[in-house]
């Protein structure tokens, strides 16, 4: 064959207009694209005699083209237009620019393989049918699903009626251009997430900014290496799948959050009731019981054993008055009505209702009171059921020949009463100070394995507490007793 020199009006560095390069590169690619497909053909059918003219159809391009290469360069200020209007692509210099040979070979050493199964489905978008037809090939090759468009609209429109996993996108099209396609992609919300590809002549690094300032997810220029264009896709498909993947799990997590809420529902709402229709039969025995103390003629024995029965009663009550007040709380329909509460009034009363227990139990009662302290805007009814509790508990859990004491002193920092409930008992452990205000949580004691509480005093505690704007502690040593504290504001915090 022939050898093709430049011609001496073409010496190196000579300066042609960019749209003429253009033209001048283009066809030579789709020559060397295509002999290479049909050289492909012939040695995969046997076709031999075909092969050495077909070697030299594709030598005789890449001369030409290195020749192109190697001796102009593009004038961008005489860059004219295409013929249709649309402004032509700038080629990339001979360092950045490979062989439209390597671009399209198939060469094992290249790390390409075909493969029978679909890896992705991705829509080439070019307005040229050559390069769309070489690069769909090439990505078949690759194990992909290929679908095509020749101009911006009609990739838009497909785009919208078929689920794709990647789109590989020219930058200079006519009507539409891929910065556009581009940014339409990215303002719609069903499409924004596409992972996207600029593939374009265009080498300058303003072009690919741009294209990654607008959302793009790589650029590769043409004529593109196959071993990087094999890369790239595959990094980001690696990303939307992981994106899926992460997408699909929260929806998920949402739906099973959402799930969880409605059995939570369900079950509040089934308590509620069944707590609620209780508390009337009880209330019906004990009233029964009082009046049978009242007027039935009973010796020491039976007084005994209906006292005991009595407090049985009230001490269910008192747990399904806890569950109705928990649940009101929590779902805040439950109304703090504050009026002024003086804090000797209030440790009195809730003494009052705890002194028969603590002498059943042989425990001594003590308070510790400061002289001189402010009145509260608190609702004395929740806070003498929180002082209530938590002197039961103490009582409960101190042994015989402990003491409980009860104090109130101002809190100067946050401008409260603080509280707290002392027991010599046998402590808390620390593990368990955040379990212990969680509704049914409960501690197992040291001694015997069994429960410290039902875990509805306490909750009720930390929730009346939090209710007034206040907070709630535990301080324990085990062996030594425990301190619950709490503090309450001497105002209603501002709404």
């Amino acid at each position: 064959m022939t050898e093709v020199r430049p011609s001496s009006c073409a010496a190196p560095g000579h300066s042609l207009p960019s749209g003429l390069l253009h033209d001048l590169r283009t066809p030579l690619n789709h020559i060397i694209g295509y002999s290479e497909m049909l050289l492909e053909q012939a040695q995969e059918q046997a076709q031999d005699a075909f092969v050495p003219d077909l070697q030299k159809t594709h030598s005789a391009g890449k001369q030409l083209l290195a020749l192109i290469n190697d001796n102009f360069h593009p004038i961008r200020a005489l860059d004219t237009p295409a013929a249709n209007g649309a402004p032509r692509e700038e080629q990339t210099t001979p360092v950045e620019q490979e062989s439209a040979a390597e671009a399209f070979s198939d060469d094992p050493a290249t790390g390409e393989f075909a493969s029978g199964t679909a890896q992705g489905l991705l829509l080439v978008v070019d307005d040229l049918e050559p390069n769309r037809e070489v690069l769909s090939r090439r990505l078949e090759r690759q194990g992909y699903s290929v679908a095509t468009a020749e101009n911006g609209r009609q990739a838009l429109e497909r785009l919208r009626a078929e689920t794709f996993d990647l789109v590989l996108l020219d930058i200079m099209m006519p009507e539409m251009d891929g910065y556009e396609v581009l940014r339409r992609l990215k303002a719609d919300p069903a499409l924004r997430h596409l992972p996207v590809i600029m593939i374009s002549a265009l080498s300058d690094l303003e072009s690919v900014v741009r294209c990654i300032e607008m959302g793009a997810e790589d650029y590769l220029p043409k004529p593109f290496n196959p071993i990087l264009l094999k890369a790239r896709i595959g990094a980001c498909l690696e990303k939307k799948r992981a994106r899926d993947r992460e997408a699909h799990l929260f929806e998920q997590l949402q739906e099973n959050y959402r799930r969880l809420q409605e059995l939570e529902k369900l079950r509040d709402d089934l308590t509620h009731m069944i707590i609620h229709d209780l508390r009337t039969p009880l209330n019906a025995m004990i009233l029964g019981m009082q009046a049978l103390d009242d007027i039935g003629d009973l010796n020491e024995t039976q007084r005994e054993m209906l006292g005991i029965t009595r407090n049985g009663g009230e001490t269910l009550v008192g747990m399904i008055n806890d569950l109705l007040d928990i649940s009101k709380m929590e779902s805040g329909s439950l109304q703090v009505e504050r009026q002024k509460v003086t804090a000797p009034n209030l440790v009195e009363a809730a003494v009052k209702q705890v002194v028969a227990l603590a002498k059943a139990r042989k425990v001594t009662l003590n308070t510790a009171l400061e002289p001189g302290l402010p009145r509260l805007m608190a609702d004395q009814a929740k806070l003498l059921r929180t002082l209530v509790n938590l002197l039961s508990n103490a009582i409960k859990f101190t042994p015989a020949n402990g003491t409980v004491t009860v104090a109130v002193q101002p809190d100067l920092h946050e401008q409260s009463l603080l509280f707290s409930v002392r027991d010599t008992g046998e402590g808390i452990p620390s593990e368990a100070f955040g379990r212990i205000f969680e509704k049914f949580g409960q501690v197992e004691s040291r001694q015997g394995g069994r429960t410290m509480s039902t875990g509805l005093g306490l909750t009720f505690c930390k929730l009346a507490v939090e209710a007034h704007g206040g907070h709630i502690r535990v301080e324990s040593v085990l062996g030594q007793g425990s301190t619950f504290c709490f503090t309450i504001p001497l105002r209603a915090p501002a709404e």
